[in-house]
């Protein structure tokens, strides 16, 4: 049995690199962290791309690394051996569209983050709640009367970019134009993969669109978190780099997370049957429900990359400088250390300090607003259709191949009927 089988047993020697890869392992890489987890808090790992990296497991290690400032983000950073595999964004899309927050460290990360945080602050998000609730609504409405039916397609890879067009001021006739397909360029494609061309033509397919949105939003001002962007490039407060990038975490960060993560939580209740039964029948259960879920199967599986400006001792690991650093917050958050029967799915678990939405400065900006998106995505997907259930076999699940997240491009159900 290899390393990339999840059924891996507990004593097993791990390889060195760890290899994350492959179909049962993106199906279930828990019995693999906890097996990592038991024998040390940091590895190197392997990813598909060839890239190398030091992961963190256990919670206390992932707690401590997520505020070391020590660790910086910059892929200036970055050593010879990590950029010649990990900056696969080719030039100039590299340098247009990735000096985003998640690639910033202060005082520059400072300076950024102020531009956006008051459009996801939670009385912002309270106060939207009901438009929210009509947006998921619309889209149930949608359906067919009665099941089959797919809640990827017909829900939840709508749902998400719909709020977020609502909350950030992106106009209807825009957000029509987006293309889902843009958002695979997070999912790292080499530049000797067959696929690259269409890698590339994602690229210059979003960044056209987002000059559109510039170009729209300069001629046709509004007091909202794109407008208030716009007008500091013009004012010089932020590079055109920076809007740029900043537009661009915004639209596939505040998009495909919250897609895959109504996938994730509605798969762990297809599992949990009573707990499914018991959100169903008590709706105020929801939002301890949606941190618990949160915690069970993050769909932010891995953060993104870190790194120690000088060779550095992380948690008994001596990491070169340059060499990324990644926290596995799902690891972190099945640890038996922290959240006693980690693998259970226990709607009272308290206190519940999960890392789903990372810690310490690059604490996810929008967690008020996903936080609302699941509750009232799950709670009106339980109301409105009775009897909703998995409509194929658990190991016909299609996970995403990508690196960082979890996931599922189609969830096919059934029902009763559409109330």
């Amino acid at each position: 049995m290899t390393i990339q089988e999840p059924g891996t047993a507990t004593g097993a020697a791990l390889p060195d690199p760890v290899p994350l890869m492959g179909c049962p392992y993106k199906a279930d890489p828990y019995p693999l962290y906890e097996q990592m987890r038991e024998a040390a808090p940091v590895h190197r790992v392997l990813f598909p791309s060839g890239v190398q990296a030091w992961l963190v497991t256990g919670y206390d290690a992932a707690h401590a690394a997520l505020n070391d400032e020590r660790l910086g983000k910059n892929h200036d950073r970055g050593n010879d051996r990590w950029r010649a595999r990990a900056s696969i964004m080719p030039e100039p899309q590299h340098s247009q569209l990735q000096v985003h927050l998640l690639h910033q460290d202060p005082p520059k990360h400072t300076h950024m983050r102020r531009f956006v945080t008051d459009a996801f602050i939670p009385r912002r998000i309270e106060n939207l709640r009901p438009r929210f609730q009509e947006l998921a609504d619309a889209l149930i409405d949608a359906l067919p009367e009665h099941g089959p039916a797919d809640l990827v397609t017909g829900f939840a890879a709508h749902y998400p970019f719909r709020v977020l067009a609502e909350v950030i001021g992106l106009p209807q006739e825009l957000a029509a134009r987006f293309d889902r397909d843009w958002g695979k360029v997070v999912q790292p494609v080499g530049p000797t993969d067959p696929g690259r061309p269409q890698y590339e033509a994602r690229l210059h397919g979003l960044q056209s669109y987002i000059a559109d949105v510039v170009t729209h939003k300069r001629e046709h001002w509004d007091d909202d978190l794109l407008s208030r962007l716009v007008v500091a490039r013009d004012r010089r407060e932020l590079s055109q780099e920076e809007l740029d990038s900043m537009i661009f975490q915004l639209l596939v960060a505040g998009q495909e997370p919250v897609t895959n993560q109504i996938t994730t939580a509605l798969i762990a209740l297809f599992r949990n049957p009573a707990e499914l039964a018991r959100l169903r029948d008590d709706p105020s259960l929801l939002p301890r429900a949606v941190e618990e879920l949160l915690r069970y199967d993050s769909a932010f599986e891995l953060t993104t990359w870190r790194f120690f400006d000088k060779a550095s001792d992380l948690h008994g690991s001596e990491v070169p400088a340059g060499d990324s650093v990644i926290v596995s917050l799902c690891a972190a958050n099945r640890d038996p250390g922290r959240f006693p029967d980690p693998d259970t799915l226990d709607f009272d678990r308290s206190p519940n300090p999960h890392l789903a939405f990372g810690h310490g400065i690059h604490f996810c900006p929008g967690a008020a607003l996903a936080r609302a998106e699941l509750q009232t995505a799950l709670g009106t997907l339980l109301a409105r259709l009775p009897g909703l259930h998995l409509a194929i076999a658990d190991e016909a699940i299609e996970w995403i191949p990508a690196v960082l997240g979890r996931g599922t491009n189609h969830l096919p159900v059934g029902y009763d009927r559409r109330l």
